[in-house]
Parts: structure tokens; C-alpha cells; sequence
């Protein structure tokens, strides 16, 4: 396969021309650029007011780096940037009222769905450590247990744990097109960019590289009908929070914390911020509740107790339900067989079927289209 080069992808960009005239080569709206395997990724950082406009733009640049000898695949994002080279030529910042929340009117088209996919759910907290990839898999199996066909997507690009918490190896095989099959086990259909790099290979992209391989696992994979698709996010309040936010439709978020002060302090963040870009908070999770104790059956609260729940009222939006620090959820998890899938009526396993199943009944209640965001 012929190699191809950054410098071959930029003089492609010269035949394709914004509204100005200028080649979008020299317009500095180009990311860096990844390639990988005959594959080229990068995005176009525009106004988020001109992302609608740029669109032929896009799809002019994805053909031109297309039609490079050896280049497999393209692919071109547009990631909204209020600093992006060409400014809006509207009014002024402090004359644009702000964007209402919910699906009140005023506001612009939803984002385009992912075809085939009923609701996507962000599995998302204010930081690491809280067991918010564990929950990511025993939700997404629960509410395959109660008769939905679920997929998941490890959007951690820097810290995948969807591979290992699945008990899944190996490279997704082609599908029709240009597609990306995801992997399947215990019933759900699996993507993670774990699959695509060696365990201990670290991921060392910028932000639009991130965002670019965040779209192509939701776009470009054959998800096939799926009732829910649930998103492990990585923690924090970051790139892919923002696209997830901005570029797909979500129809609501999980957000898990454990008990502590320190640990709400970051999931009131992370609540805070899907409240900010409009998409549903479904509810609360508290994880590591509590710890009983196998040899004396008593109950120790090590991180505290019912924080998450006594945060979930005061801010007023659903405790899904709680789920105790066991050795059995570690052992599982580590092992490849989550507790839903290898006890699906122990005690642990109920009680993460009992938030999927609130989590389902919330959802019913939410509309599955998300809005259009302006970053102000």
C-alpha cells in the first residue's frame, strides 16, 4: 500500500475552495492529521453558527483526500470553535440570546441519528476511580435483560476498559462498505478503539483526532437495529464529552459517583455540564455504597453512604439506586464476565438490573433527539 503523507493531504485540500476563495489548505481551519492504514483523519474547526454551511466543504475535502493513491478511507469532522479563523459576521456576542433548553422552539434541527439506533445513553462522571466503566457494561447488559437489543461504545480513547470488562480480543472484521463490525458477546455488540491498538500501546492524539475517531465508531460501524446504544464515557468533562454533546443525538446521561464529598464535587460537574449543552440527566448512581463484610457479614461504610442519593434530591433529578463495594463485581470484572452476565440473580447483579430498569423507565420519558448546541 502506497505510504501517504500529511504534506499529500494538505496539497489535495487546494482544489477545494471556501466561500472566499481561498484554498482550504491555507484557510488554517485544518486540524492536525492522522494517518493510519491507508485511513486519514481530521477535522475542519469552524463557528458552530457555520457548521451548516461548511457541510459541502466537508464533504468536498473528504472526496479530494479520497481520490489520494493508497487512501482507503477519509475522515472529515466539523468541530465548532468560537476561535476558529473566520469569525461570524452576525451580531455581536452579547446580542445572541441564549439557547433555551429541552426541545423548546427557537432552537435549530436536531443532529442527525445514527440509522438503525432508537436512544443513545452517555455513561458519563466527574472523574476516575468511581466504577463508571463497570457500570457502563452491567447497565448495558441489564437492559438487555429486559428485552432491549443494546450495543456498547467505549469512548475512552485514552483508557479503554470496555475490552477487557467484556472479556473481548481481537480486530473487528470489515463490513459492507466501509464499515467496521463491532464485536459481540453476552448478547450486546461492542466497539472500543481498544480493539483497533494493542493493550499497552498508548493513544497519543490531540483533541480533533479524538473526536474524528469518536465519530467514526458511531458512524461507520454496523450497529445494525439497536433499541439503546450505551456510551461509556472517560471521566472528566472534556473533547469527547463536548462532541458526544454537540455532534449526536443523545437521548439522556448516567452519571455514577460513589458516595464521598470529593467524588459529587466532580459528578455535580458533570451533571452540571449536560444540563448546560441540553441533554437529559436520566439520574444518579451511587457506586461502592457500602462493603459487608464475607466474614462477619458486617456492613462498613467506607466512602460514606448516600451522598449520591441525598444529591440526586437536592438537584432534583432520579436516584437510579446504589450498588455495595464487593469482591465479586472485582473478580467478574476482571475476568471478563460481568456479574449481570455470570450471576444474573445474585444479589449484585439485581441490583444493577433494578437501575436498568429505571434507567429504561426514564428514558420512555425523554425524548430520543438532542439538540443543536452554541458554545458561547
Amino acid at each position: 500500500m502506497t505510504d501517504i503523507s500529511k504534506e499529500q493531504v494538505l496539497r489535495s485540500l487546494e482544489i477545494v475552495t471556501l466561500a472566499d476563495g481561498k484554498p482550504l489548505a491555507f484557510s488554517g481551519l485544518v486540524s492536525d492529521i492522522f494517518i493510519a492504514d491507508g485511513k486519514i483523519y481530521f477535522s475542519l474547526s469552524v463557528p458552530a453558527e457555520r457548521v451548516e454551511a461548511f457541510e459541502p466543504v466537508r464533504l468536498a475535502a473528504q472526496k479530494a483526500v479520497e481520490a489520494l493513491p493508497g487512501a482507503r478511507q477519509a475522515l472529515v469532522t466539523l468541530t465548532a470553535d468560537k476561535q476558529a479563523a473566520e469569525p461570524p459576521k452576525r451580531a455581536a456576542p452579547e446580542q445572541k440570546p441564549e439557547m433555551p433548553r429541552g426541545n423548546a422552539g427557537g432552537q435549530r434541527p436536531a443532529k442527525p441519528e445514527i440509522p438503525g439506533i432508537g436512544s443513545i445513553i452517555a455513561v458519563a462522571s466527574g472523574k476516575g476511580g468511581v466504577g463508571k466503566s463497570t457500570t457502563s457494561v452491567n447497565l448495558a447488559l441489564g437492559l438487555a435483560a429486559e428485552g432491549l437489543r443494546v450495543g456498547l461504545l467505549d469512548a475512552d480513547i485514552y483508557g479503554p476498559s470496555i475490552p477487557r470488562l467484556m472479556g473481548l480480543s481481537g480486530r473487528p472484521m470489515q463490513g459492507p462498505g466501509r464499515t467496521i463490525m463491532p464485536m459481540e458477546k453476552y448478547g450486546l455488540k461492542v466497539m472500543s478503539i481498544g480493539f483497533l491498538v494493542d493493550e499497552g500501546t498508548a493513544v497519543i492524539w490531540r483533541g480533533p483526532m479524538v473526536q474524528s475517531a469518536l465519530m467514526q465508531m458511531l458512524r461507520e460501524v454496523a450497529w445494525g437495529e439497536l433499541d439503546v446504544l450505551v456510551v461509556d464515557m472517560p471521566p472528566g468533562t472534556g473533547d469527547a464529552q463536548l462532541t458526544m454533546a454537540q455532534q449526536v443525538p443523545l437521548a439522556g446521561s448516567v452519571v455514577v459517583s460513589t458516595p464521598q464529598d470529593l467524588a459529587l464535587i466532580d459528578a455535580r460537574k458533570a451533571i452540571a455540564m449536560f444540563n448546560k449543552v441540553s441533554v437529559p440527566v436520566l439520574g444518579i448512581v451511587e457506586n461502592m455504597s457500602a462493603f459487608v463484610c464475607p466474614n462477619c457479614g458486617e456492613t462498613h461504610h467506607i466512602f460514606g453512604h448516600g451522598g449520591a442519593k441525598a444529591e440526586a434530591e437536592k438537584i432534583g433529578v432520579p436516584f437510579l439506586g446504589e450498588v455495595p463495594l464487593a469482591m465479586d463485581i472485582r473478580t467478574t470484572s476482571d475476568a471478563g464476565t460481568p456479574v449481570v452476565a455470570g450471576e444474573p440473580d445474585g444479589v449484585h447483579a439485581t441490583a444493577y438490573r433494578a437501575i436498568a430498569a429505571a434507567t429504561k423507565a426514564g428514558l420512555a420519558t425523554k425524548t430520543s433527539k438532542g439538540p443543536s448546541i452554541v458554545f458561547d
